[in-house]
């Protein structure tokens, strides 16, 4: 792993950043395939939209600088990106610095091919997620904690993912994905509309399935519809499809997932590709 800050590269992070403090910044993960950094476009509308609610002011040309460096050190980049913005040092309490926030670029490399489906069991955690901020709803800030709580259980359980509910009774999404269902013979994926996060992935498929003409309701699903459930996949900028065999030991159809991932062409994608 190496990482620059600022578009200069670091191996230690200053003690006064907010990020370690307060968790105040957000972050996306994305991959890079063949030097190709796939969905990009979505990557970059969703620090955007984040640096705007939380009043984080950052420069695009200091986070492609980070991205040219990387490319000049490696001859093929194939891996992990995960881009963080923080707030950048402070002083104690939580009053906001009147400065621009720091940019860390995160590199993994990890040899990737393409995408295929992969098939996993699966169920329903114990812990539910609570509400979140309005104008936070839908970000990926570094605030994941409840994420590493649901993780540990899932973990416990022998789940690698897991369907996650909230403090209202409704189905939000997985640990680390988004989550589409099959209930009736339609496809339906959570609002979001108070808490979850809006996955660049998630957005990517609901463009496709447009594209194609395939239904795809955006709604409430409330917890007694989960043992209705025909099929249920999850989804991540790392992973487009982990389709879930069985739910609670409950057997599920994986046919109608293995035929949306070939008529969405879900094996590639580029960095050209946006909802």
């Amino acid at each position: 792993m190496i990482c620059f800050k600022n578009a200069q590269q670091i191996d230690s992070i200053n003690l006064l950043d907010r990020a370690f403090h307060y968790g105040d910044g957000c972050f996306t993960t994305a991959r890079f395939h063949h030097n190709d950094l796939e969905l990009k476009q979505l990557h970059w509308a969703r620090l955007k939209l984040a640096s705007e609610r939380m009043f984080l002011q950052f420069d695009f040309e200091v986070l492609n600088k980070s991205i040219t460096l990387l490319q000049q050190q490696f001859a093929v980049l194939d891996g992990t990106l995960k881009i963080v913005l923080s707030r950048g040092d402070g002083d104690r309490g939580y009053a906001m610095p009147e400065h621009a926030a720091d940019i860390y670029v995160f590199y993994y490399p990890k040899k990737h091919s393409n995408f295929q489906p992969e098939f996993i069991q699966s169920g329903v955690l114990d812990q539910a997620m609570g509400l979140t901020m309005p104008n936070l709803v839908g970000l990926k800030t570094l605030n994941r904690l409840e994420q590493v709580m649901l993780k540990k259980e899932a973990l416990e359980k022998g789940w690698q993912e897991a369907l996650v509910t909230d403090v209202q009774g409704a189905i939000v999404e997985g640990v680390s994905s988004n989550c589409f269902i099959r209930l009736n013979n339609t496809w339906i994926t959570p609002e979001l509309r108070y808490n979850g996060v809006h996955g660049v992935m998630r957005a990517e498929i609901l463009s496709r399935m447009v594209q194609q003409g395939i239904s795809c309701k955006q709604c409430f699903i409330d917890m007694d519809k989960i043992q209705h459930m025909q099929s249920l996949f999850f989804c991540n900028a790392l992973s487009p499809m982990k389709i879930v065999s069985a739910l609670n030991h409950r057997n599920l159809d994986t046919q109608p997932c293995v035929e949306l991932f070939e008529t969405l062409h879900l094996s590639q994608f580029n960095s050209h590709a946006a909802s």
